[in-house]
């Protein structure tokens, strides 16, 4: 038997938020007081079955497989040019596995590296650089595989507070973004590098910030084509549950997000006064934001995002992107739980279509997987993590 726990519903009394007057009205008239409605609710947590995972879905023309299972909580990975993924654990386990590809399948996982909270991993020149909390860490990788003991480089990263988990990709002129989130819901940070992407020295000895107002901006990745810079942002909680949409941006370098004072296009977060810290009204801040692009239903929880550069997917796929969508908790009706499309014309975003689902069963009362990392294999397959059923998966064109 199956049992789960119904919705809880809080009532919050909030300002008004910008559905309710136009932008230049609400600059200047004081904020209405309104009563919403947030709901807490978790999907109960199955096991990833063999009949379960038979039942994961892809578009026409792509299979999904097993590359790797019995990993507790896989979260982000890299994958070098033989194949072997490494993917990062956090607590309890706080470690780094060597997955060996045979054959499209992982052999035993051998543990490389011990780093407490770790989270973050990229790959470059032969090295792999890891991002805890606080820390980043660089390894150089041996011809085995494994790992040298990894060097402490940076070592006085914001604290985390809500949002923990540190993300790192290298740009295609080979800089080191780094991605670290707010450690709240919505309110002022007293350290200016929370909330934001920043470049960091390869070597540690340096970095600024890129990007700013961005609550937590996880999955990031460069299109191939154009050379932009694309992320998705999660958006505030408790504003019921359709607002805050999880956002996707354009990240440009010196710009401003919005968070915590605005959201979306220009909408005033009017629990947060941006007058105080800044000296601007809502419009006036505004007017110094970047606009959403997109948006993606509320609570979704985006993780990975990444360009495809393969060329064993259908010519239609190869200048999109992907994202995995963790799965929602502050909502009645679940979101998330899923890999996206996202669909790329002329360097132009154009919206979200499902691309591996069915991790949400039981009309949406269970689930038996939380999509969270994205890596691509040297034969253009798609690996997606689970760091709820402890899974890696492999989406593959059916012809490869």
């Amino acid at each position: 038997m199956i049992r789960t726990l119904p919705p809880i519903r809080l009532t919050v009394l909030l300002a008004a938020i910008a559905n309710t007057a136009p932008l230049s009205q609400a600059a200047e008239e004081p904020p209405v007081q309104l009563t919403t409605e947030g709901n807490i609710f978790r999907p109960a947590v199955l096991e990833p079955t063999e009949k379960r995972i038979e039942g994961l879905k892809v578009p026409e023309g792509f299979k999904v497989t097993v590359f790797a299972k019995d990993l507790e909580a896989p979260r982000m990975m890299a994958v070098d040019a033989k194949g072997n993924v490494y993917v990062t654990r956090r607590d309890p386990q706080s470690d780094v596995l060597l997955l060996r590809n045979h054959d499209g399948v992982a052999e035993k996982p051998v543990t490389v590296a011990k780093i407490p909270h770790v989270h973050g991993i990229a790959m470059r020149d032969g090295k792999l650089y890891l991002a805890a909390v606080r820390e980043l860490y660089t390894a150089e990788i041996r011809e085995d595989g494994t790992l040298d003991e990894p060097k402490k480089i940076v070592s006085d990263l914001p604290d985390a507070g809500q949002h923990a988990n540190r993300t790192l990709r290298f740009s295609p002129d080979g800089q080191l973004f780094l991605s670290v989130g707010s450690t709240c819901n919505a309110a002022p940070e007293a350290n200016p590098e929370n909330a934001t992407m920043l470049v960091v020295a390869k070597d540690g000895s340096a970095r600024h910030t890129f990007a700013s107002g961005l609550r937590n901006t996880i999955g990031f990745d460069w299109d191939p084509q154009t050379k932009e810079l694309w992320g998705m942002d999660h958006g505030i909680d408790w504003l019921g549950d359709e607002i805050q949409q999880e956002e996707l941006n354009h990240l440009k370098d010196g710009k401003k997000y919005g968070w915590p004072y605005v959201y979306e296009k220009g909408q005033p977060y009017l629990q947060q006064d941006p007058k105080k810290p800044t000296g601007m009204d809502w419009k006036q801040y505004a007017a110094t934001c970047e606009d959403m692009v997109l948006g993606y239903p509320a609570h979704s929880a985006p993780m990975a995002l990444s360009f495809y550069h393969g060329s064993s997917f259908p010519e239609e796929y190869r200048k999109d992107a992907f994202v995995t969508f963790h799965g929602s908790w502050n909502r009645k009706e679940p979101k998330g739980y899923k890999v996206c499309r996202l669909k790329f014309e002329n360097g132009k975003p154009q919206g979200f279509e499902d691309f591996l689902t069915g991790f949400s069963v039981l009309d949406d009362q269970g689930q038996f997987g939380r999509p969270c990392g994205l890596a691509e294999t040297p034969d253009g397959s798609l690996l997606v993590s689970d760091d709820s059923g402890g899974m890696i998966y492999k989406i593959s064109a059916s012809n490869h």
